[in-house]
């Protein structure tokens, strides 16, 4: 008995030997199959975060390999010197990542916040309080809704001020803070935003600044529309009277002077001429129009 099961063991063990020999040959011979060398190349990337408004420095680029299809407008290495170094960048570019031209300000434009501004856009600051600056309410990148309030010129003391939105979906560009001197000539901090505009907007932007007082809205980046307002007045807040913008302005409008009618005189007709006829015993009276009048 002892030595069947001696026996069964043993062939067991034989068994399990070859099949494990079987398995160490059918994977050893797929291992150099499955391990396969993928092409790489050199291009240049970012050695450090490179926040926007920096000028690339040769310390800032280093050659990284990169697997797959090189990213449009990235730089190969070719050399020791990055084709990207003294340009100015418009958009952040993270560690490791491909420099591309498309992040990056023309050639000989610099760095700062001008190398950020597009071609036919301008950069205006706004001065805004400390809730909206220092909060972190507005950050480069966001879009906000440009919102001014004041007293309509010659308008009815009995609207009180008025509010109303200037401007939308702008893009705000930088944001930080600036010493300026408040009247008795002492530094304060102030936050200043510099918004991206179009031309004919930095000129209302630039008035409203000076004559009104402007508050920034933050807006979902994705929200496009833009929405017409009518604009609201103290007396609106008060009395639920909706008093309009646009409908208090024609309301102060003065008249146009409306000019007279000329109207000619009448014509006046010249009286008949009686003439009395006698024929015998019978008279008549014959009409005649003078002429000559």
């Amino acid at each position: 008995m002892n030595k069947r099961l001696i026996a069964v063991f043993a062939f067991a063990v034989v068994v399990a030997g070859l099949a494990s020999l079987v398995v160490i040959k059918v994977v050893g011979g797929s291992a150099p199959s499955a391990v396969r060398q993928v092409a790489t190349v050199q291009v240049w990337a970012a050695s450090r975060d490179l926040p926007v408004g920096s000028m690339v420095q040769p310390a800032d680029v280093t050659a990284v390999a990169w697997a797959g299809p090189v990213p449009p407008k990235a730089a190969q290495k070719t050399g020791d010197v990055c084709p990207w170094v003294g340009r100015g960048v418009t958009t952040k570019i993270y560690q490791s990542e491909p420099i591309v031209e498309d992040r990056l300000a023309p050639k000989g434009a610099g760095a700062g916040l001008a190398a950020t501004i597009p071609p036919g856009s301008r950069a205006v600051a706004v001065r805004v309080d400390e809730i909206v600056g220092l909060a972190g309410f507005v950050v480069p990148g966001q879009r906000v809704d440009v919102l001014i309030s004041g007293q309509l010129p010659n308008g009815s003391p009995a609207t009180g001020t008025l509010e109303k939105t200037l401007l939308q979906n702008v893009v705000v560009l930088s944001a930080g803070q600036n010493l300026e001197k408040d009247p008795e000539g002492k530094p304060i901090s102030v936050t200043v935003v510099n918004l991206l505009v179009k031309p004919d907007d930095a000129e209302l932007l630039t008035l409203a600044t000076k004559e009104t007082r402007v508050q920034l809205v933050l807006r979902n980046p994705t929200d496009t529309e833009q929405v017409k307002t009518p604009g609201t007045s103290v007396a609106h807040l008060f009395t639920g009277m909706k008093i309009p913008i646009a409908t208090e302005v024609a309301e102060r409008r003065p008249p146009r002077p409306v000019k007279p009618e000329v109207v000619a005189p009448p014509v006046k007709e010249a009286p008949p001429v009686l003439v009395e006829v006698i024929q015998g015993n019978s008279r008549s009276t014959v009409k005649f129009a003078e002429e000559g009048r």
